[in-house]
């Protein structure tokens, strides 16, 4: 797990600047740092030279050896790979090559395999790939440079291309920096201010991009200018289908998928909610005799505290467990921390506590396994039952009646959600359009292209939405944010494709009489009551409304000296004051968090 800074171009390279600009990637590897400086003239004989400057920080988890540092040159292929992510299947993929006679310099690094993979089978390899990666490859030969993303997005991966040159990265903040270029895209804008988040293929910058999930951009510098394509080399929708869904299979894939994810060189901590998904795995791991070491957030006298759930888990798999406690509300510079350390914008405020709880892993381990992903797999959002089973009572009045809702109580999400049209309804979970009213906004895009094409399934429409928007764009975004600032690697077993797409082939009956997630309630039933087994999901949050609404000076102050609101509407954050809910307080941590972010850059 790593991260990287590139510049290839036919012009100069300023070293000294991508070396500067480099800085805000360290943490994603601070053990090692390696540089190519050089020309392609040095690699082939092409007329078309360009320069290459690239930058690697590694974060040593597999293979701790120098041979397995990046960026990782292939002489016999003339290839270069800058990699960043974890392969779990290294070891077969490995045999494999070395069955077609590859030879190998590395001891057992998974970049390696992903580099003589690529280079011997190009891109077919990447569906052989089980993992969390993001991939430049440059083919010296024939001067091309491929950008590839993972199946669900759980490594960043960003670029820009002007001007015959390419500048790519895995943290943003690097890639603008290396440019000078943080001009704001307004679209871009409009959509956080609406969803929370920037969805890729945009960022919040002018001419940089992201790389889509399962995304695979060719770029061929032979040419006078850099001529790309693009080609998606999977894809969700495509799995629809209706076969008998087989609990068996669904329980050896999961077993494998948390298996293939407890390797590692150095040592493995688990975040533990006592929740439903963290839970069941630290269960799988106990049954498998994994040694297990459980980290926990503990909110003192607070509605959000769950420690009496995850001591019960703890106890009862008897892992190591460590508890962070909270007394009362975390400071304003944890809040302040936990945003400077984004290099995208992001409303969710469980990034807070999430950000906490990396940063004390951090003291001892260098490798997390997290629940992420169970709620999407197996229905466990409250959002996705209740409107499975919607009457839509409303359907013919919710247009008006929310075209008439006052924006200042709220998102009108109630009044929506009752259409039986899916298309309507669900958006409305998610999309505020109410508060882009308020700052005086026309904001006319919408997120129904979520919705896969190919099937009238109520439950998958639902289930594939919340893959594409919410677990793409944002969950993975702030798994890999707040991890990788502490230098941590978080691996979730539950975003495994392969359970993915075991459900979208099967049908849903997992899901129905009401009990979503029965399939991992069954995993502990044996050990747990009904008390712990069927209560409330709870989230991993911290108590929003009384931080925001306690701390209105400070948030106010931040908010009025920044450029956003100001340009908008100022009277935002009383308007915003008038109902105190607790989307409110979002709203209002949504435009804090957007004008310190663009403090920071």
């Amino acid at each position: 797990m790593c991260g990287f800074l590139g510049v290839i171009s036919k012009g100069t390279i300023n070293k000294n600047h991508i070396q500067a600009s480099n800085i805000s990637t360290i943490c994603r590897g601070p053990d090692s740092k390696k540089e190519i400086f050089s020309s392609t003239q040095k690699y082939n004989n092409y007329d078309n030279t360009y320069n290459l400057h690239l930058i690697f920080n590694r974060l040593a988890i597999v293979d701790l050896s120098k041979n397995a540092e990046q960026p990782m040159y292939s002489e016999k292929y003339n290839t270069i790979l800058m990699f960043n992510g974890e392969i779990f299947n290294h070891a077969e993929l490995r045999i494999e090559l070395e069955s077609k006679g590859i030879n190998f310099t590395s001891n057992h690094s998974d970049s390696e395999v992903v580099l003589l993979g690529l280079s011997h089978f190009g891109t077919n390899f990447i569906s052989k790939l089980i993992g969390q990666f993001s991939i430049v490859f440059i083919n010296l030969n024939e001067m091309k440079v491929t950008l590839i993303r993972d199946r669900t997005g759980q490594k960043p991966l960003f670029y820009s291309i002007n001007n015959g040159t390419l500048n790519f990265g895995s943290n943003l903040k690097s890639v603008a920096s290396s440019l000078n270029q943080t001009s704001l895209n307004h679209d871009s804008l409009n959509e956080y201010l609406s969803l929370g988040v920037v969805p890729s293929p945009n960022t919040i910058f002018n001419g940089i991009y992201k790389v889509k999930p399962s995304e695979i951009i060719s770029l061929d510098l032979k040419s006078e200018n850099i001529v790309f394509t693009t080609t998606q080399y999977w894809n969700i929708d495509n799995f629809i289908d209706n076969k008998t869904f087989e609990e068996d299979d669904f329980y050896n894939i999961l077993d494998d998928a948390v298996k293939i994810r407890t390797n590692a060189d150095v040592g493995i901590a688990n975040f533990l909610s006592g929740g439903i998904d963290s839970s069941s795995i630290v269960k799988i791991q106990s049954k498998n005799n994994v040694n297990t070491n459980t980290f926990s957030v503990s909110y003192f006298e607070n509605k959000y505290d769950e420690s009496k759930w995850f001591e019960a888990v703890a106890n009862t798999y008897k892992t190591n467990h460590t508890t962070k406690q909270i007394n009362g509300f975390f400071s304003n510079q944890d809040i302040l921390s936990s945003i400077e350390i984004f290099d995208e914008p992001y409303s969710d405020p469980s990034t807070v506590p999430s950000y906490i709880l990396s940063r004390e892993i951090a003291k001892q381990y260098k490798v997390a396994i997290s629940g992420d992903g169970g709620d999407e797999l197996l229905g466990g959002y409250t959002r996705t039952m209740d409107s499975y089973s919607q009457p839509g009572v409303l359907q013919n009045l919710y247009s008006e009646l929310f075209r008439l809702y006052p924006s200042f109580l709220g998102s009108g999400t109630d009044i929506k959600k009752y259409s039986r049209k899916l298309e309507d309804s669900y958006p409305a979970y998610f999309e505020d359009l109410k508060l882009l009213k308020l700052l005086g906004i026309n904001y006319k895009k919408n997120t129904k292209n979520y919705f896969p094409k190919n099937t009238s399934d109520r439950y998958k429409m639902m289930q594939i939405y919340e893959y594409k928007l919410y677990l793409y764009e944002l969950m993975m975004l702030k798994i890999d944010r707040t991890s990788m600032a502490n230098s941590v690697e978080v691996r979730s077993p539950f975003v495994d494709h392969r359970l993915i797409e075991y459900v979208i082939q099967h049908d849903s009956n997992y899901i129905q009489k009401g009990k979503p997630k029965e399939l991992l309630k069954n995993i502990l039933r044996n050990d747990f009551n009904d008390q712990f087994l069927d209560r409330k999901k709870m989230g991993f949050v911290f108590d929003l409304e009384d931080w925001v609404f306690n701390n209105l000076d400070f948030i106010k102050e931040k908010i009025n000296g920044g450029t956003i609101v100001s340009n908008l509407n100022p009277k935002i954050i009383d308007h915003l004051t008038f109902f105190k809910s607790r989307m409110n307080a979002n709203r209002i941590w949504k435009l804090f968090f957007i004008e310190e972010y663009l403090n920071e850059v």
